[in-house]
């Protein structure tokens, strides 16, 4: 739906989230309504690749050592800790997406610091300050009582942990505006029908976005639920938003 509905552009927005994030080795993530693994697979990916720049950086400071030893250490710290301690939990009200989710999985090679859990976002079955990071992409707007979810979000966070979500949101430029009710209201419904026969689910999608609170009302929910810090970055103009906000 996301591929058709965007074009392709939702993996650029995924890749942003990750960049903003910025995980670090150690960071514990938990990724709601996550049950496709997106964000998940961009976050190991990412942290391997942070955790592949500090082993290089490593090994420069061990010149003085055998290539044997240069070796050895590179080997072990590469295979036995990838993700220096690093994991994402994947909760999802929805089975059968984390079905698909741990499928993708299996066949990418994903399967150290990974785990998926059949969860409520607004009920989430974690203790508390349990996470450094909670991440939400394209399902806030789907969740029946966002102020809950936000709650929730901000009870497993650590202290000094960090929220992040992505989400489909409001075009400010007058024109953008209009040409893009054009599209969602004329073009996305088609594909829909045309792709998956199914007009009706599309349909919902469109009026589901254009239900859902603008930027700066969201930003006020967040800042509600006790996150501090509270702001947000427009991408494509608007066409969707990833808001922040720190648990202190």
């Amino acid at each position: 739906m996301n591929d058709s509905m965007t074009l392709g552009i939702h993996r650029v927005w995924k890749d942003i989230l990750v960049h903003k994030m910025n995980p670090c080795p150690g960071t514990l993530l938990l990724d709601v309504a996550g049950g496709t693994g997106d964000i998940a697979f961009r976050f190991i990916n990412y942290v391997r690749s942070v955790r592949q720049r500090q082993l290089q950086r490593k090994l420069k400071h061990h010149q003085n050592l055998s290539w044997q030893e240069i070796f050895e250490s590179y080997q072990n710290d590469k295979f036995n800790n990838s993700l220096g301690d690093s994991q994402v939990v994947v909760c999802d009200i929805n089975r059968e997406m984390l079905k698909v989710g741990k499928q993708k999985a299996q066949h990418l090679g994903y399967s150290e610091g990974l785990s998926w859990v059949l969860g409520n976002a607004e009920e989430l079955p974690f203790d508390d300050d349990k996470f450094d990071v909670y991440t939400i992409a394209f399902g806030i707007r789907n969740v029946t009582r966002i102020d809950l979810a936000l709650q929730e979000a901000y009870r497993v966070l650590k202290p000094g942990g960090r929220f992040l979500c992505l989400e489909f949101s409001h075009v400010s430029n007058p024109l953008l505006s209009r040409l893009y009710d054009l599209y969602s209201f004329q073009v996305i419904p088609v594909l829909g029908e045309v792709i998956a026969g199914d007009w009706r689910s599309y349909q919902y999608l469109v009026e589901s976005i254009r239900q859902f609170p603008p930027q700066e009302e969201l930003k006020a929910m967040i800042e509600d639920a006790g996150f501090f810090k509270v702001d947000y970055e427009n991408l494509n103009f608007g066409i969707v938003a990833i808001h922040s906000g720190f648990k202190l």
